[in-house]
């Protein structure tokens, strides 16, 4: 028989631990901000304040907040998390009960869910230091070399750089060239590397030069101005609750499609959240970003365009919330899906209608639109929509600013057929120090992680034979990528001669007719971010099309150069 002494240290033991487990790990989780905000502790796993620790055993009254708040209750109680306390991510909850119409403060940096997914946190916080940073893709030495001309006077030919890891992707957005006119700007060059910094806050890295202003205007030489807050709901989903369903202006929602992008960019902290993806009521598969819904379900173009089963077997059910916003949830996890909420094509930016020339702007929903279609489609896809991004600067053509069409470009690729998703080559299966198996949220390159990737499944290839074969796809498709751009480059100064030799609007008309086709086959490869990987076969013949269309416009307009010069 044991003593009640003995009893009592070892419950006060028993006390002690859980308090430092609370301390280390749930504490942030039910914080919120505070620590960040006081400089309370640096980082979001590090012990808080013994003091804290007491308010961690706080818990909120689940009831309560299922009162009010049903449509959760059902998430909540079905799912992984139902164990999850409401102060785990709200706070100011007390307040909220007595006064509904003051709002919690919804926990939205990565510190809430590392509390229990370490693993996952320390992976999508781990730089990757094989990679190039900040690698500008329009220089003679990189992927696209002759992008500037064949994309004047687009903002992106300021700066259009290789991506980095999702850690950083707000931090490199606010500093970009061609988006905030050069205001947004690390406090120094050490800082550029800093993945945990990034996370945490991305404005412990940058500082505003213009602190007074919060207008959108160039800054700085060089610089462009082509942000807007739709931009913004694929960097970062701080702004979820103050953003109504397609960004449409509404007195309940803080920021809209029309607020000024400064104000935005200035509200937000962190990188792509956990929720992006997760369901943080009841962990289940889901996206967020409104484009893709309004594809997937108000549009009905399903799951999988081109592949009807498929977009049986996998479907997405819209989910409104109180007229203001909408989430998707996947009836099973597709990671394709998840990664679609940004790795698209998509227009986030004001355009013009290219029958009545009239300009587009960030009130009209276009702004904010997936196309949802693949590389031969997408010319009608935007004819039907009736939207242009800008007009080439020498031609005058109407074009299309392709973004980075990763997932529809998997569609129907060798690898997606036979069941491969983003997740295998991305976010693969791994163990930990302790042999646990979890999943990498690095988002890196199969070929920095051949063994937990392509060997898996090509099991007879070691890891140098699988890196040959990704070389062998990607050489030979940037091969065609700079043919690609030599011809159309070849077009644009044939069409500068011709309309300087007085050729026939007609005859030009015919040759912006083929600039457009031969820049939309040759750009969504140089947006795409594999280099043809992702489908190799679709990619060959779509440059293809793409020389040939460039071809064809320069022997149109050789033949009436030959005409005008016969008649002089």
């Amino acid at each position: 028989m044991i003593s009640s002494r003995p009893v009592s240290v070892l419950v006060l033991l028993a006390a002690l631990t859980v308090g430092v487990v609370l301390g280390v790990f749930i504490v942030p989780g039910l914080l919120g901000d505070l620590g960040a905000r006081a400089g309370a502790w640096e980082s979001p796993l590090r012990t808080p304040p013994a003091a804290l620790v007491v308010a961690a055993l706080q818990s909120a009254d689940v009831n309560k907040c299922y009162a009010c708040h049903g449509e959760i209750r059902e998430f909540h109680a079905r799912g992984k998390h139902a164990a999850v306390n409401c102060a785990n991510c709200h706070e100011a909850l007390d307040r909220h009960v007595q006064d509904p119409s003051v709002r919690p403060v919804t926990r939205t940096e990565h510190a809430v869910c590392a509390s229990c997914h370490k693993d996952q946190y320390d992976s999508f916080v781990a730089a990757n230091l094989q990679s190039r940073a900040k690698q500008e893709k329009a220089t003679f030495k990189s992927r696209s070399p002759l992008f500037d001309k064949l994309s004047m006077p687009h903002g992106f030919t300021k700066e259009h750089n290789e991506p980095r890891s999702h850690v950083f992707m707000l931090a490199d957005h606010l500093t970009v060239d061609r988006a905030y006119g050069g205001r947004f700007q690390f406090k120094d060059w050490t800082r550029v590397g800093d993945a945990k910094g990034a996370e945490r806050n991305a404005w412990e890295l940058l500082t505003d030069k213009e602190p007074a202003s919060g207008e959108q205007k160039i800054f700085l030489p060089q610089t462009a101005v082509a942000a807007n807050p739709v931009c913004l709901s694929c960097k970062s989903q701080d702004h979820i609750l103050n953003w109504k369903y397609m960004g449409d202006p509404d007195p309940r929602a803080k920021w809209s499609r029309v607020s000024k992008v400064v104000e935005v960019a200035r509200d937000l902290r962190h990188p792509i959240n956990c929720y992006f993806c997760h369901d943080p009521h009841s962990a289940e598969p889901r996206v967020v970003r409104d484009a893709l819904i309004e594809a997937v379900a108000d549009r009905g173009e399903g799951t999988y365009p081109y592949d009807k089963d498929k977009s049986r077997d996998i479907t997405l059910t819209k989910v409104t919330f109180r007229g203001f916003r909408a989430i998707g949830l996947l009836n099973k996890p597709d990671s394709n899906l998840m990664c679609a909420q940004c790795h698209v094509e998509y227009n986030c930016n004001p355009g013009f209608d290219p029958k009545t020339g009239a300009a587009i702007g960030m009130a009209d929903r276009r702004t904010n639109y997936f196309p949802w279609a693949n590389v031969f489609d997408l010319k009608q896809r935007y004819e039907q929509l009736g939207f242009k991004d800008f007009k080439h600067a020498v031609t005058g053509a109407a074009l299309t600013k392709i973004q980075h069409p990763e997932v529809e470009t998997f569609w129907g690729s060798a690898h997606e057929r036979k069941g491969v998703e983003c997740k295998h080559c991305h976010m693969p299966k791994v163990q930990n120090a302790a042999g646990k198996t979890f999943t990498w949220h690095g988002q890196r390159s199969a070929r920095y992680m051949k063994k937990d990737t392509c060997v898996k499944c090509h099991a007879s290839w070691t890891e140098e034979e699988a890196e040959y074969q990704i070389d062998a796809v990607q050489n030979y498709i940037r091969g065609k990528i700079t043919k690609a751009e030599f011809w159309l480059a070849q077009l644009i100064d044939k069409y500068e001669e011709a309309r300087k030799t007085g050729v026939p609007e007609d005859v030009l008309k015919q040759a912006r007719d083929f600039h457009d086709t031969a820049h939309i086959y040759w750009e969504w490869w140089t947006a795409e971010n594999s280099d043809g990987f992702h489908n190799p076969a679709q990619a060959r013949e779509s440059l293809a099309r793409s020389i040939s269309a460039s071809q064809d416009a320069i022997k149109v307009l050789d033949t009436a150069l030959a005409a005008a010069r016969a008649k002089k």
